[in-house]
């Protein structure tokens, strides 16, 4: 009689491997990593990779070659809090209240009086850090916050750790240690701002808990006034400048100047600093094996600092103007995404993309279920990361105030290709088809006057529906 034990053995062995599979299967997978880069009044002429011959950004440059880089994306605002709560939220600055720089300033005898808004972020919105924290994310924070005074810092909104946030929004003491910044000790061998907010986000790669994935949130205050670079960079630039060559008279634009020319060198020193910073935060990830799980969000808050009473320290030709104002070079921003595994590298996509939909895209791309009614109007961009399409066509920005670049109180819409600007203290409208004309420069409401009324329409009801508040006559108003 043969034993039956050898063929029991079989079979339990045979299950054992069959079983194998069906358990690592289940198992989860780990969490992917974030790393979001937000830089301050960058513009989207600013980087090498989307046009810029002077600056030179090397280490953004690749991330580009190896994410995906919009053409087409924007921020909420034309200034820098507005588009800030935005990223916070997942919705449109008039949704949170907050719909000018904080403060934000006035001006003498304004034909228009403007909307009242917040002066912090509602301790009441669910930002962006607390749903992840939420979620069991490490949650630091780097750099420049804006969104109100003690109470309403990064660690009162969900972030962990805060390394400079407060409610200023250009650095106390300047670029140059001391920094004065109530947030940020300082250190004896502290130097140059940007250096130094890396280190803190290096030291926290390295400090933070290895069995729970983190978010990563440097908010860079370069490149905004006060225009410092790095002087290790400023005798390199000044020679490159001398060889520049063409047209460097300023535009006219309304009561302002627009700068034509990339040629300011410290200007040019700051990006190059910042661009050292981010490889450095990237070379960090790589180090220590993380950056095949970790997703890489680069943007900035508003377009660049072209357009003052003066002329700006840049230029976004060929886009019109700059921050403050509600053509493209005041809002149109660079964007990159590497999303490990999801995104195709190398690709450019043209997709519209805008502040409320990193919420959304950074939800989805960590498998969690998306949450409309936190984020309202942001949309998730996995679809773009594979060269697919996102279902929306409509953009619309609020810019109810006065502005130091000389903006005077208006809206804008786009839709499609098409973009109206409504010019509340003109009492003008003007109309654009960015498919052909990027820099703004035909005004086609004459021509195209149904077109017109049709975008007026929707940027009226969208106002209404994320409860935009609008400008009124000032009755003290007194004619020069």
């Amino acid at each position: 009689m043969k034993s039956k034990i050898p063929v029991l053995t079989a079979l339990i062995v045979i299950a054992t491997l069959l079983s194998i599979p069906a358990n690592l299967a289940a198992a989860p997978s780990p969490k992917p990593n974030f790393v979001f880069f937000l830089v301050d009044d960058l513009g989207w002429m600013d980087l090498g990779c989307y046009g810029s011959t002077y600056h030179e950004t090397p280490n953004i440059d690749a991330l580009a070659k190896s994410g995906v880089r919009f053409t087409n994306a924007y921020a909420a605002s034309p200034v820098c809090s507005p588009t800030r709560a935005a990223i916070m939220t997942g919705k449109y600055p008039s949704r949170v209240d907050i719909t000018d720089w904080i403060p934000g300033r006035g001006t003498d005898n304004p034909k228009l009086t403007t909307p009242e808004d917040r002066d912090n972020l509602a301790l009441n919105e669910t930002t962006l850090a607390e749903s992840f924290r939420d979620k069991g994310y490490q949650t630091f924070y780097a750099g420049k916050w804006h969104l109100g005074d003690e109470g309403h810092f990064p660690q009162d909104q969900g972030f962990d750790i805060n390394k400079g946030g407060h409610h200023k929004g250009s650095p106390p003491g300047g670029y140059y240690a001391p920094f004065n910044n109530p947030q940020l000790d300082d250190k004896p061998d502290d130097r140059y701002l940007t250096d130094r907010l890396a280190d803190e986000s290096v030291a926290f790669i390295d400090q933070r808990n290895p069995d729970n994935p983190f978010l990563l949130y440097f908010s860079f205050y370069t490149v905004h006034t006060p225009v410092q670079g790095n002087d290790q960079y400023d005798d390199y630039f000044t020679e490159k400048a001398k060889s520049l060559t063409g047209n460097a008279e300023p535009i006219r634009e309304r009561d302002g100047l627009t700068r034509t020319r990339q040629d300011n060198p410290q200007y040019a020193a700051m990006a190059k600093s910042l661009d050292d910073n981010v490889g450095r935060v990237l070379d960090a990830l790589e180090a220590r094996g993380l950056d095949e799980n970790t997703v890489i969000i680069f943007t900035s808050d508003n377009g660049g600092l072209s357009t003052l009473a003066r002329i700006g320290p840049s230029s976004q030709l060929p886009l019109r103007a700059g921050k403050g104002w509600c053509y493209e070079g005041g809002i149109r921003v660079p964007l990159i995404i590497r999303a490990p595994g999801v995104s195709q590298a190398g690709l450019v996509s043209d997709t519209p993309a805008i502040s409320m939909d990193y919420f959304p895209t950074m939800l989805d791309l960590a498998g969690y279920n998306l949450q409309p009614k936190l984020h309202k109007d942001g949309e998730s961009l996995v679809n773009a990361l594979q060269g697919k399409s996102v279902n929306r066509d409509t953009l619309y920005w609020h810019y109810p105030h006065y502005h130091g670049s000389t903006w005077k109180p208006g809206a804008a819409i786009r839709v499609g290709n098409w973009k109206a600007i409504n010019f509340y203290e003109y009492g003008e409208t003007e109309l654009y088809n960015l498919k052909n004309d990027i820099g703004e420069l035909k005004d086609l409401s004459q021509k195209n006057p149904e077109k017109l009324k049709e975008l007026l329409a929707k940027l009226e009801k969208i106002q209404k529906k994320t409860n935009a508040k609008l400008p009124h006559p000032n009755p003290g108003y007194k004619e020069n």
